[in-house]
């Protein structure tokens, strides 16, 4: 447990450190949007490609991770939104809500602290991982979430749409091209590859001091009451259903025979165990879904997911291996 301390308690720190930054004026409002746009542009592209072209492609492609991590994603959505809808909660509002507890903050967090807790092996299922949610869990719940609003066209035809709106994101990009580098062989010459690493040596921590930031900017500006019922459910299935789920689904994998080992079963998990992705509370308010619900639950989340990731970790370490 000391051991798993030593890497989580700095880095939900960082996340504390920009909140705090935020709150106190520190860091000015205008600048957040900046700060995200370094991160999201630079700095973790490149993280992502120097850990893409340093695992075997056959991690990074792994069929297994691939239909383990996608029935569950499918799972969490559809699930989310049976047990969640109602007359309060609408259709939009449970698709977002599903897409808030399927969606991990493995961009911003997952990568680098789940390679400091499991060392450089994690990389290559959580850039998988990375890839599901962006292309498939992500799109799937934009286009549940305009069920009512679809007129003359199919539900794959929204989820293309959506796909091709997901391309837009320099992530899976960045993942791409480190598969490519790695499947080729090619290295990048070197003022070049001394350029890439200074940019991912700097997305980890200002990363999570900019999801800190985030949270706070999404508080500060959802106006209203949200009852605790109405998004306290969906942190508490994001951190506690959905690594179930996915220990579930990855068990019986191996059952039937799959290849998949015990460490790769723990590296899902604890992407699943992370908190919901910030980047839900923009999707919700640029989608016209109830933000104030939404945001709250992030946040609900990312507080809570210290104490659960970490139990979490300290079980699967001792269960798993």
């Amino acid at each position: 447990m000391q051991q798993i301390l030593s890497v989580t308690i700095p880095f939900f720190a960082l996340v504390l450190c920009g909140y705090v930054a935020a709150r106190a004026k520190f860091l000015p409002e205008s600048a957040i949007p900046g700060l995200n746009g370094f991160v999201l542009f630079f700095a973790l592209p490149c993280m992502l490609f120097r850990f893409g072209a340093s695992a075997p492609v056959r991690q990074l492609l792994d069929p297994a991770v691939i239909v383990v991590y996608v029935v569950s994603a499918l799972a969490m959505i559809f699930g989310t939104i049976a047990v969640t809808r109602s007359a309060r909660v609408g259709m939009k509002d449970a698709a977002f809500g599903a897409l808030t507890a399927a969606f991990p903050n493995t961009g911003f967090m997952g990568v680098p602290l789940l390679a400091a807790l499991l060392g450089p092996r994690a990389a290559g299922p959580v850039l998988t991982t990375v890839l599901v949610d962006l292309l498939i869990t992500s799109s799937l719940a934009i286009s549940l979430a305009h069920a009512r609003e679809r007129v003359g066209t199919s539900l794959f035809a929204d989820i293309l749409r959506s796909l091709r709106g997901a391309l837009g994101n320099p992530l899976p990009w960045a993942i791409a091209l480190g598969i490519a580098a790695s499947a080729a062989g090619i290295a990048l010459p070197g003022p070049l590859d001394t350029v890439v690493k200074m940019l991912a040596d700097a997305a980890s921590p200002v990363a999570l001091f900019t999801i800190g930031t985030i949270l706070w900017r999404a508080g500060e500006h959802v106006r209203g009451s949200t009852p605790p019922r109405l998004y306290l459910p969906l942190a508490l299935i994001k951190l506690l259903v959905h690594p179930l789920l996915v220990l579930v689904a990855g068990s019986v994998a191996i059952a039937l025979g799959a290849p998949f080992s015990p460490f790769t079963l723990s590296v899902l998990v604890l992407v699943a165990a992370l908190p919901s992705a910030s980047s839900v509370s923009l999707l919700a308010e640029r989608y016209g879904a109830d933000n104030g619900r939404i945001a709250r639950a992030i946040v609900a989340s990312t507080v809570l997911s210290f104490g659960t990731f970490t139990l979490i970790a300290w079980a699967a370490q001792r269960i798993l291996g």
